[in-house]
């Protein structure tokens, strides 16, 4: 999807094209997968952060062009809005200080992109979804001057008959509203982690993502408001899973943006011929190139957002890979608070993936949706389901079962060994004090009887101060 495009109306004949192509270069995949074609290297990182530009008054600040114009960094890119940006980290193997050097990578860029904001009187803020944001807020013309989000859109809408979108979200309040267009996406923002995998590995560790999913998200919740309403932990979760929404909402692992139908058996591929039989195309840009650099495939894919989603890219001999996207975690509250929760994922997912016993084999895929779910909901009070049959809250089975498998994951990856008690003890005290992002917002609005430009002016004052969330004041 962070291709550009030449038009944004597609006539039946190019749909057709395109599927042949889409067909064709999905075979491809599963032939190259069998022979083994991809690469075996693995234990490589990288992330994107997805964040708010706002202005003075908190208010979304729409001047994403003339930021990245005048910024001139290829590593930051456009988002869906006028008003969000990305950043993106250079791809580093996954062993010695690489937390540290993550970080301060992801700083350096980050105060670039702080200075440039404040030459246009307005300041970079990473928060899941921005309690000041308002429904108007979100409109095309608010949306990124790029024709593939405009196709994106006359596209959702096309296969929708042009009825709007509607948002129905239960939590400790509820919300239904209706929209007319997909700008409700740029609601969310995420911080997404990238793992390459060598193709022997690639099953066992897609899965341990999607066990992993549950615990991240009860330990990470930064999204409990939308629209002036408290409504689930990581709001985000719901709201980004009806916001491109053209089927039946009764049948959620059939959405655009989902927890998936299961667990993946023998490859990858088996992703990808999901993604033909369920999805389809909205994007049917022609390309020309090689059947094996999977153009169409890869924009295909781009258009099919699942919490954890496989990616197709090249080493740098241009031999193919395989990575794995983790897409459950918000943007935020600090940057040490992310990187904490990178090392968590980074560490169970190598402890479920090399166990001698697959987990998936005995922990149902059911569980991990369920798991999920309920932690998106509910934060660390999430009663959640483990590998040992055991059952409890989030915050109990982090503590005593999760947070020692992840610290035992990063040390059979040979983190060094400061990097691996900074970033655990840093989750550990998170989940002690009980404070997350969301748990702050919260506790702040009722201590203070907040309204939104408050909440935001005293949550951005200490995301400034660069400690972790559970050091945070009310």
């Amino acid at each position: 999807m962070g291709q550009e495009i030449h038009s944004t109306q597609f006539s039946e004949a190019t749909f057709k094209e395109f599927e042949r192509r889409l067909i064709n270069e999905t075979g491809r995949l599963q032939k190259a997968l069998a022979d083994g074609d991809f690469s075996d290297t693995g234990n490589i990182c990288g992330y994107e952060l997805e964040s708010w530009l706002v202005d003075h008054n908190y208010i979304p600040s729409p001047i994403n062009q003339d930021f990245l114009s005048q910024l001139n960094n290829p590593l930051v890119v456009p988002e869906l809005s006028r008003y969000n940006v990305e950043l993106n980290g250079e791809p580093l193997p996954l062993h010695g200080n690489v937390l540290t050097a993550m970080t301060d990578e992801l700083n350096q860029t980050w105060r670039q992109c702080q200075d440039k904001a404040h030459e246009l009187d307005s300041v970079l803020l990473m928060i899941g979804i921005l309690p000041t944001i308002r429904q108007q807020d979100l409109c095309l013309a608010n949306m990124s001057d790029l024709k593939r989000y405009r196709a994106l859109n006359e596209q959702v809408l096309a296969k929708r008959a042009g009825r709007p979108i509607r948002i129905c979200i239960e939590g400790r309040e509820c919300l239904t509203i209706d929209h007319p267009d997909v700008m409700l996406e740029a609601a969310t923002t995420s911080f997404q982690i990238h793992l390459q995998t060598g193709q022997n590995d690639a099953v066992r560790y897609y899965n341990a993502a999607l066990i992993a999913a549950g615990p991240l998200v009860a330990a990470s919740g930064n999204s409990p408001l939308l629209f002036d309403t408290d409504l689930w932990d990581e709001t985000r979760i719901p709201l980004f899973e009806q916001a491109i929404e053209m089927g039946d909402n009764a049948v959620p692992e059939k959405r655009r943006v989902s927890f998936g139908r299961g667990y993946v058996r023998a490859s990858l591929y088996e992703c990808f011929d999901e993604n033909i039989s369920q999805h389809t195309a909205l994007l049917p840009i022609l390309m020309d190139g090689p059947c094996d650099h999977y153009a169409h495939l890869r924009l295909h894919n781009g258009t099919i957002w699942r919490w954890v989603r496989p990616l197709i890219g090249f080493d740098a001999d241009g031999t193919p890979h395989l990575r794995i996207e983790q897409r459950v975690l918000p943007a935020g509250p600090s940057l040490v608070d992310m990187m904490a929760n990178a090392a968590v994922y980074f560490g169970l997912s190598r402890f479920l993936a090399t166990l001698p016993e697959p987990p998936e084999v005995c922990f149902g895929f059911d569980k991990a949706r369920e798991n999920f779910y309920a932690a998106a909901r509910n934060g660390l009070h999430a009663g959640l389901f483990w590998l040992n049959g055991r059952s409890s809250d989030a915050g109990t089975l982090l503590l005593e079962e999760i947070l020692p498998k992840a610290k035992l994951g990063l040390k059979m990856l040979a983190i060094a060994d400061d990097d691996i008690e900074f970033y655990i003890d840093i989750m550990t005290a998170r989940i002690m004090t009980g404070q997350t992002g969301s748990v702050w917002q919260r506790s702040y609005r009722n201590k203070h009887k907040a309204g939104n430009l408050q909440l935001v002016a005293a949550y951005l004052e200490r995301q400034r101060s660069g400690a972790p969330v559970h050091e945070w004041e009310l």
